[in-house]
């Protein structure tokens, strides 16, 4: 875009209330909100770990800001609850919680309504609505979304279907907090995985014909799912040769290898023949259940990959190469750091400090009783780092935090105000449009998810200061209005179908005559209490422009009184400092 932080930041106005508003365009201050948002894109300093907190429950404030990065946002009742148990118990606790109710389950039982319409993959949204609101396993619910964008498969690939990919969802989530092999291999065995990278009836080498396994997958598991291109030290900065050249983590040779491992799996059957390889007589089930092995189409000759060598045989094992080539990448060095980061990216901040990754990576090699991969360890360690919990530090810090995410710009919306479905069915399609959110589950454009983990943003700040923004690759001005404008709608009369997902704010309304509480209300659920003075001037003006006459009847208070809230919250999230999560 060209926007320099200093040119952006003087023009930002001081609208008083909605229609003063919409006399700057929309699309021009949220451009300079989101671009000023990017400023603040992550911390990269390394040195050594912030000091411990107290050992004293954490004030509203501190909930609600952990709140932020362990779910889909603060609500009275779990910032109680941080306050009560204390980080570390909290987390436990989540990860001791049974998984919510499955996403297969909720589109089974949509379509078993009677009059349902036809099976569509708004019922997997629906799905993904219902839970990120009301599901009790909220960081099970935030950390599913994160594995979501490092295992990527999408519904805009027409192969890919709406039951078979929320089955894939559920995956990820009974997941979230065991064995990162575990996690590993049921990925790959997905049906849908194999489908979105064609791995699935991947068939052996012909040398007749000149037919070579596919490498799609054999390609991305290690590019994007375990290892990276680079060779990594423990804090995830690249290891260089004696040149200063980074070093590559693996070549084409190890590509070529490993697709070998990755042939003769397709579609479960009970009842497994060269019609049901091939996608025939296809299992009712078959989209939900893990691939299964056909000895005749997996390769027999040797495979060479990542230093391993599974020698040629004349019998075909593809369980048991394919449990060697998923050894093999568990256990390679890349994965703690490499893993480690995108999650602190996902939950915390956009550019950790290599002792930060150091830290956490350290963790998923050992979880400190001898056992490598322990999800749910390396997620608590994520989330009570002293880097992700020393709030002043973060505060003083210009460089730390990360971009919302547009889905969990909306998700905090429908949490922190207790907004419902009128249906059950919460009818809110596809956002993924630009005059939307740019955003979907499931819905990433390409394998690469909707943004890069090192995606930097051109001609900004953020780059020439050699940070990343990876949430910023989905920004531009289409899609900066259509943010705002969505918001807007929804704030003010539900989102979804028929305004489907709705709230009448019944706590905001109860305090607006007080513009003060009000807006430290939503300062509380939707910034953490970290408003600037500044901001908090700016809106508490803004709601008292919105008058209560003294002598006004209880239908004009109750308006008015409805207004301010919209209006405070509408102003709060179209904020710079709500759209950078610090």
């Amino acid at each position: 875009m060209g926007f320099g932080c200093a040119k952006v930041s003087s023009g930002l106005g001081t609208e008083r209330g909605m229609s003063n508003m919409r006399r700057t365009p929309v699309w021009l201050s949220a451009l300079a909100a989101l671009i000023l948002a990017a400023c603040s894109g992550g911390r990269t300093g390394g040195g050594p770990p912030a000091a411990p907190q107290p050992s004293v429950p954490p004030t509203a404030a501190e909930a609600a800001r952990f709140l932020t990065q362990a779910s889909f946002g603060a609500t009275d009742d779990s910032i109680a609850a941080v306050r009560s148990a204390g980080y570390a118990a909290w987390v436990d606790q989540q990860i001791a919680m049974p998984v919510s109710a499955t996403h297969v389950d909720f589109i089974t039982a949509r379509r078993a309504l009677p009059g349902a319409p036809s099976p569509s993959v708004n019922e997997l949204y629906g799905s993904f609505w219902q839970q990120t609101a009301t599901a009790p396993d909220q960081l099970r619910q935030r950390v599913k979304l994160a594995l979501s964008e490092i295992f990527v498969i999408s519904v805009a690939d027409p192969n890919v279907n709406e039951l078979g990919a929320a089955s894939f969802y559920d995956m990820l989530g009974a997941n979230a907090f065991g064995n990162f092999r575990t996690l590993l291999e049921q990925v790959t065995l997905h049906p849908m995985m194999g489908t979105y990278l064609t791995w699935i009836a991947n068939q052996k080498e012909d040398l007749a014909t000149g037919r070579h396994p596919d490498e799609n997958y054999a390609r991305e598991v290690m590019q994007l799912m375990t290892i990276g291109v680079r060779r990594l030290n423990l804090d995830g900065t690249p290891q260089v040769d004696s040149n200063g050249a980074k070093v590559a983590t693996y070549s084409a040779d190890d590509i070529t290898g490993l697709a070998k491992v990755f042939t003769g799996y397709s579609w479960y059957s009970p009842t497994p023949t060269t019609s049901t390889f091939l996608g025939g007589n296809r299992d009712p089930n078959a989209s939900l259940r893990s691939m299964i092995p056909y000895p005749a189409f997996h390769s027999t000759s040797a495979k060479s990959f990542l230093g391993v060598t599974i020698p040629a045989s004349s019998i075909s094992n593809p369980s048991g190469d394919l449990k060697t080539a998923l050894d093999t990448l568990f256990n390679h060095p890349n994965v703690g750091p490499f893993i480690s980061r995108q999650l602190i990216q996902r939950l915390v901040t956009s550019n950790p400090s290599p002792a930060y990754v150091s830290r956490v990576a350290t963790v998923f090699n050992n979880n400190g009783k001898g056992v490598r991969g322990d999800m749910g360890a390396v997620v608590k360690a994520i989330l009570t780092d002293p880097d992700a919990r020393n709030t002043a530090q973060a505060i003083a810090d210009p460089n730390y935090g990360k971009v919302r995410e547009p889905v969990v710009r909306m998700a905090n919306w429908i949490r922190a105000f207790n907004a419902q479905s009128k249906t059950g069915g919460w009818l809110l399609a596809s956002t993924s449009a630009n005059t939307a959110l740019s955003q979907s589950v499931l819905t990433s454009p390409s394998v690469f998810n909707f943004f890069r983990p090192g995606y930097s943003p051109p001609a900004t700040k953020v780059g020439a200061l050699g940070y990343v923004a990876p949430e910023f690759q989905i920004v531009d001005e289409v899609s900066v209005a259509g943010y705002l404008n969505t918001m807007q709608s929804a704030i003010n009369a539900g989102v979804g179908t028929s305004s489907d997902i709705v709230t009448a704010y019944p706590s905001e309304t109860a305090i607006a005559s007080d513009a003060n509480a009000l807006v430290e209300r939503v300062n509380l659920l939707l910034l953490n209490g970290q408003m600037s003075q500044a901001l908090r001037t700016r809106m508490v003006d803004a709601v008292n422009g919105v008058t209560i006459a003294s002598n006004a009847n209880a239908a004009t208070l109750a308006a008015a009184q409805l207004n301010r809230s919209k209006l405070a919250i509408y102003m709060a999230m179209a904020s710079p400092e709500y759209l950078a999560q610090r």
